[in-house]
């Protein structure tokens, strides 16, 4: 028979480095999940990705079991890196702080392409360079059209 699901959680952790302290500790500690098994787990599972914000959601049960996944880092910190950058621009319509290829946002849309609700990477690239345009920095080129 299947566990009664009790919730879901949302949170973004360094790979490799979950640690009891806020704000895993008290995220997990009020809905009763052992923290240092989910630290455990977590950081085992990611220590290829260590140092990298990863999103997790962790789905827990009645019986207070639990289960996560794992996701790709968010966009907007894999445009930062591919541009080089630590933050995107306060003022993204007016200051523009960097620049990036198509082929570097091609490569994050496919990395990214299992968490985004598309079904192309066109459609995908152009998910990515929307996010792009938001933290001010440009796309180089016109859009590679593929007929």
């Amino acid at each position: 028979m299947a566990k009664e699901i009790a919730g879901q959680l949302k949170l973004q952790i360094k790979g490799g480095a979950a640690n009891p302290s806020p704000p895993v500790g008290p995220a997990l500690g009020s809905k009763g999940i052992n923290i240092m098994e989910f630290c455990k787990q977590f950081n085992a599972r990611t220590q290829e990705k260590a140092g990298k914000i990863l999103p997790v959601v962790i789905t827990y049960y009645a019986d207070k079991s639990f289960e996560f996944v794992v996701k790709n880092p968010p966009v907007a910190i894999q445009l930062l890196e591919a541009a080089k950058q630590k933050s995107g621009s306060a003022e993204p319509n007016r200051k523009k702080v960097a620049e990036v290829t198509w082929e570097q946002v091609k490569a994050i849309a496919e990395d990214k392409m299992a968490d985004l609700n598309c079904f192309t990477i066109e459609s995908a690239m152009k998910m990515v360079a929307g996010t792009a345009r938001s933290m001010g920095i440009t796309v180089k080129g016109a859009f590679p059209v593929n007929n």
